[in-house]
């Protein structure tokens, strides 16, 4: 069976929701090809206990930022029912009977927090958050920009984007050196240029560690926390990290309802085989079922090694692009764990389970800087994580949607396991890896452990086999300075097109891909059809029509 259409995005996760959206809202006739039974990828709101569906987790993602305030508008997404609560602050209690709590947006209660631990730390703060605000007044636009190819007119390396987002908006000089010292420096080391109590350093040190395959005295980790840190791109300044209502599926639910008022169809359990390239062309995609759908524009939101290795194919594509996609760095170790509890954490340095601002926000198990690296090195060394860190949070502190009155669910993003677990799924080591992250929150929550009525452990092999994110791997490539900007997925293809000609890229791969953003398929969208106003993609449908 043939099929004929304007466009066909394959993967109906966030991103391939987004570009199919911005193509069916320009007039194209589009179709949405998703392998699971349901869109949303990894923003995904699931019921993983069948004796107890009341209970809903944001099985992968778990909460909202970074997505710019244009795709939200264009697509109309808050009458489609997008709705984010803004958290509360970064808690992390201590053995000895203490905690701090940070906030984004209370200077006076930062500090009186820090002040506990160090009067100098506490006047620092402010001074750090405004250089955070003038970082994300140069990475913000950045993010937004479509990076200069290598071999381009336009010379294409991180120095050339800092000079387009200094002319543009007259930043000032010391900030352009502060974003280009961040590429190579760890976030330990940046913390320890700004703050003396490793009591602070340590909560903040978690953006640059998340999901990435790196401890924090890696370089590049400043990076990755600059990259998390940044908040609201469409502005350019901090904005706060939220729950979304529903969880992270009913954002790619809302997207996904944009896309179809816009005339998408959605097909769900529609696995890609392969793309079909003619001439250096893509024409379409063949469904494993072995029905044909015929487009001029492809695009694919697919891992870069599933779009281009597995789906167009080697022969396809040049050697030095195939090289690069075999090496991409696509490692994570993280391991995420879904709790549903029957009341919230009561933790020794802040008693009492009922609603308190420290559980509204990140409830870390971060207590130092050298217990997060001794994490990393365990995994790294080939064993799981002893004691392991999580970044971790109970949305439930304001989604009364997930789960009965009284009752909580708390999702845990943990790492780490060795990179080599994404390919067996070690289930017994996971439960047991579960069991002593579990201990460590019970220790500062003596209530912890028996509040549990169930738990969902996802590794890295399931992340792979059933979500499409290979090695485990969040971002669909680490955020590591050789696979930055210019360099995302590859040199000279950075615009959000491919070797092969209508065949665009979607994928978190590419700049500005890391967290549910959108950015990557509002990017491939636009690729797509400044082509087509161009008269690139005329000769493919002509082949197509006649064909």
């Amino acid at each position: 069976m043939r099929q004929s259409y304007d466009a066909v995005v394959v993967g109906g996760g966030h991103n391939g929701l987004v570009a199919a959206a911005y193509l069916a809202r320009a007039g194209m006739r589009t179709v949405v090809c998703e392998s699971r039974h349901k869109t949303g990828g990894a923003a995904t709101t699931e019921s993983p206990w069948p004796e107890a569906p009341e209970f809903k987790v944001t099985r992968l993602s778990y909460v909202m930022s970074l997505m710019p305030p244009t795709i939200i508008k264009d697509l109309s997404l808050d009458r489609h029912g997008y709705k984010v609560f803004p958290m509360g602050p970064y808690y992390q209690a201590f053995p000895d009977g203490r905690s701090i709590s940070i906030w984004s947006d209370d200077a006076k209660k930062n500090y009186e927090e820090i002040a506990k631990f160090s009067k100098r730390d506490a006047e620092a703060m402010p001074k750090w958050d405004a250089w955070l605000g003038g970082l994300a007044d140069v990475l913000g636009p950045m993010l937004l920009m479509v990076p200069p190819k290598v071999g381009s007119k336009r010379p294409g390396d991180l120095a050339d984007l800092l000079r387009m987002a200094w002319r543009q908006r007259g930043i000032d000089v010391r900030t352009v050196g502060d974003v280009t010292r961040l590429m190579t420096m760890s976030i330990a080391d940046l913390l320890d240029d700004w703050f003396e109590s490793w009591q602070v350093k340590a909560p903040i040190a978690v953006n640059g560690v998340i999901g990435t395959w790196a401890g924090p005295y890696e370089p590049g980790t400043a990076y990755v926390m600059a990259h998390h840190s940044i908040g609201d791109v469409g502005d350019g300044h901090l904005g706060s990290w939220g729950y979304p209502e529903g969880g992270m599926g009913a954002v790619a639910d809302a997207i996904r309802r944009a896309a179809e008022s816009f005339g998408v169809e959605i097909r769900t359990n529609a696995r890609v085989a392969r793309t079909i390239v003619r001439s250096e062309r893509a024409e379409g995609v063949v469904l494993e079922t072995g029905a044909e759908l015929r487009a001029p524009v492809v695009v694919t939101s697919l891992h870069p090694r599933t779009a281009f290795l597995d789906h167009v194919g080697s022969a396809n594509l040049p050697d030095d692009f195939v090289r690069d996609i075999e090496h991409w760095k696509t490692r994570s170790g993280v391991v995420k764990i879904n709790l549903a509890l029957s009341e919230l954490p009561d933790f020794t340095a802040n008693p009492g389970s009922q609603l308190q601002p420290h559980h509204t926000g990140s409830v870390e198990m971060a207590p130092s800087m050298e217990y997060i690296e001794r994490a990393f090195l365990d995994a790294r060394e080939g064993r799981a994580a002893e004691r392991p860190f999580s970044d971790s949070v109970i949305p439930t502190t304001f989604d009364r949607t997930l789960s009965p009155e009284g009752t909580h669910i708390m999702s845990l993003f943990s790492q780490w396991v060795p990179a080599e677990w994404a390919d067996e799924p070690h289930t017994e080591e996971l439960e047991a890896y579960a069991d002593r992250l579990i201990d460590e929150y019970d220790a500062l929550a003596p209530n912890f452990k028996r509040s549990i009525l169930h738990r969902d452990i996802v590794g890295p092999y399931e992340m792979e086999h059933e979500y499409g994110l290979v090695g485990g791997n969040i971002f669909h490539g680490e955020l590591s300075v050789e696979q930055l900007f210019h360099m995302r997925p590859a040199p000279g293809y950075c615009d959000y097109r491919t070797p092969v000609r209508g065949l665009y890229f979607a994928s978190s791969a590419t700049h500005a891909g890391g967290g549910v953003c959108g950015i990557p398929g509002w990017q491939a969208a636009k690729a797509a059809l400044a082509d087509q106003r161009q008269g690139r993609l005329a000769g493919v449908r002509k082949l197509l029509t006649s064909a």
